[in-house]
């Protein structure tokens, strides 16, 4: 038989072999594979072949042959499917909170997960419109150290930036340490969120994590929350735009055509009240300028009813928007 230094290597060879260049469209056949073999150093005969595919298949892997013209061998099937690889790509590459050089490594990555063939259909372009990709590339990093420090109970050390008009980075507080308790992450209208207990204040608040550099997990055990008071949904759910403000009880009042647009913000879950041509719902908000904007996006299609204080706010908002306007 013959024989080669890296013979021992053969049946990782033949592994790497089949899962890089076979599919279901895509077969080789064991000459094919012998050539493939010497590639790498390795000489081999076609009978052992028939035994490493037997190896191979107790070892798991999906080793199929297909006549045609020949006898052709492929992997059928793998952890993930093409679709679903399709899917990953198309998340990775809509997500603004990773950045582009960062996209490309992971679709890399990704890629990989199949053979050389159909990594080809993976090489996609998803637009997305007015959703640039952030540029910080710490952000999968800091989103691990996020983890494990609330897996750890620990709290989280870390420096949080703004841009200027210039586009120059500057730390807030004047470059001061952030020190909080992580309680959960959050991905809401395609930013990523980390919701903390603010120790200071005893309050509840949260950070765009594209803008979080230097996270590190602190030796500071993670303060005591009661949880029976707070739950991580509960405020996500009062959180319009993800911008803290006042909670207040509202009522609220929307045009029948933009129910589904309701559900998508409070959750299908919510109560609604039926009228003729409208409907009201009545639930907890973080009131800010984030929420008057998207309610006077509808127009006339929405209308806060209660609080008197919430009325006003908008009102004033309209008013000063119109005599801006009008100065105009």
């Amino acid at each position: 038989m013959p024989s080669s230094k890296n013979q021992k290597m053969k049946l990782l060879y033949l592994l790497k072999i089949l899962l890089e260049k076979t599919d279901e469209n895509h077969t080789l056949t064991l000459q094919q594979l012998l050539n493939e073999l010497v590639l790498y150093g390795i000489q081999a005969e076609r009978k052992s072949l028939y035994t490493d595919f037997e190896s191979l298949r107790f070892f798991g892997l999906d080793v199929l042959m297909r006549q045609t013209k020949s006898y052709g061998y492929f992997v059928a099937s793998r952890d993930f499917e093409l679709a679903e690889l399709k899917l990953l790509v198309d998340a990775v590459q809509s997500s603004r909170f990773i950045s582009t050089k960062k996209t490309n490594q992971l679709i890399d990555k990704i890629s990989s997960l199949t053979s050389i063939h159909q990594a080809k259909q993976l090489n996609r372009q998803v637009f997305v419109v007015d959703k640039p990709k952030t540029m910080n590339e710490q952000v999968l990093y800091n989103i691990d150290h996020i983890h494990d420090a609330i897996n750890k109970n620990r709290k989280i050390n870390f420096h949080y930036f703004y841009y200027d008009l210039d586009k120059v980075r500057h730390l807030n507080k004047s470059g001061e340490l952030y020190v909080q308790t992580p309680l959960a992450l959050c991905w809401s209208e395609d930013n990523y969120y980390l919701i903390c207990y603010h120790t200071k204040t005893g309050n509840y608040t949260q950070y765009r994590v594209d803008r979080m550099i230097g996270v590190d997990v602190s030796e500071e055990n993670a303060d005591i929350i009661n949880r029976k008071s707070y739950t991580v949904t509960e405020h996500i759910k009062q959180m319009v735009g993800m911008y803290g403000g006042d909670v207040l009880n509202v009522k609220l009042r929307f045009d029948n055509s933009l129910i589904n647009t309701v559900f998508d913000r409070f959750g299908i879950g919510i109560f609604v009240t039926k009228k003729q041509d409208s409907f009201e719902i009545i639930t907890d908000i973080s009131v800010s300028p984030v929420f008057f904007g998207w309610m006077a996006q509808f127009g006339n299609k929405a209308e806060i009813i209660e609080p008197k204080s919430l009325r006003d706010g908008m009102k004033q908002l309209v008013s000063e928007l119109t005599q801006q306007y009008e100065r105009s």
